[in-house]
């Protein structure tokens, strides 16, 4: 495998197994320094640029933590914070942001967005979230997967809701790549777009893994190593579509009945943040419309694999810095 220096961090389509495979190895020998307290402080001459359109928890600090770890500064740019898309383009924010910082983290809305960022800036462009992607977040649940079983290949993995966006359409690539058994189960309307599966499918038949379209959460869970979902209404979508979402998600929550319709050593994983009580705003407000204490996830569910779960979290910091690392040249000693 190549250096990945110069490279820009877009989408999973744009990497081999192998070099998924190298970033999430690279994580992991990350994740084991920072636990024993050795330096890697490599890159204290380098600058990053955070830019955010859409907030973010952990994103946000992963990025930050992990440029800090790295040795480098970081500048963060939230909607308010840059004139990018409003008063200047893309395309000129990305040529004066690359004579300033070493790389761009982009995190917000279109994939064009980061794809022009990526076009124009001249050093390495991080997709944190786009409606379409979010690798980093693949590569830490892969991380989190691969910790707590021991290896990838072979496993069944069952994302449950809407499978149409980021997540969906990720998990899917990531799988797919390297040899996982992966099932959306969802309505069809919530399915992934046709031409991306096809795609997946084709990787799938390489790698020894597959890619299945279910409906019945019942068939697709069985013998399931992995169950994941994520929130039913994405950032940026507005309040009229909860009601739509949770009347034709709802059969698609992960329930211990669920689970226990999996394998015997079935893990929940959830990329956060999750509705599993009514402990938040959000939450409340939902509660209250449509008697409901809790959406896509139970409470039982996520307090039983809360560890994996919050484990998963600190993975993206550990993976992120595996992208920033490789890509700006990292010389593993």
């Amino acid at each position: 495998m190549g250096s990945l220096k110069g490279r820009h961090f877009l989408t999973l389509r744009d990497f081999t197994p192998e070099e998924i495979t190298y970033l999430i190895d690279l994580a992991a020998k990350f994740k084991d320094m920072k636990r024993r307290g050795i330096p890697h402080d490599v890159f204290k001459t380098k600058n990053v640029a955070l830019i955010f359109e859409k907030t973010s928890t952990r994103t946000r600090c992963a990025f930050e933590v992990a440029a800090h770890d790295l040795g480098m500064g970081s500048t963060y740019l939230d909607p308010s914070g840059s004139q990018i898309g409003k008063k200047e383009s893309i395309a000129d924010t990305a040529q004066v942001l690359g004579r300033m910082f070493d790389g761009i983290e982009y995190r917000g809305f279109a994939q064009d967005r980061v794809e022009t960022l990526a076009n124009y800036a001249g050093v390495p462009v991080w997709n944190g979230l786009t409606n379409e992607y979010h690798p980093t977040q693949i590569l830490a649940d892969m991380l989190t997967i691969r910790e707590h079983f021991g290896d990838l290949k072979g496993r069944k993995f069952v994302y449950m809701g809407d499978a149409r966006y980021n997540m969906g359409n990720s998990l899917m690539i990531g799988c797919a790549k390297l040899g996982l058994h992966f099932t959306a189960c969802a309505p069809e309307k919530y399915f992934p777009n046709a031409d991306l599966v096809e795609e997946c499918k084709e990787w799938a038949e390489t790698s020894g893994g597959s890619v299945t379209l279910e409906t019945d959460p019942e068939k697709a869970v069985k013998g399931a190593d992995v169950i994941y979902t994520d929130v039913w209404v994405s950032m940026g979508e507005p309040d009229e579509i909860w009601a739509e979402r949770i009347k034709e998600l709802s059969p698609y929550k992960v329930t211990m009945e669920l689970m226990n319709k999996a394998s015997d050593e079935a893990i929940f994983m959830h990329c956060l943040p999750a509705f599993h009580d009514l402990e938040t705003k959000i939450g409340a407000e939902m509660g209250e419309r449509f008697g409901i204490k809790d959406m896509e996830v139970t409470d039982e569910v996520f307090q039983k694999n809360a560890e994996i779960v919050f484990n998963e979290a600190e993975n993206r910091m550990h993976t992120i810095k595996a992208v920033m690392a490789a890509t700006l040249g990292y010389e593993e000693k």
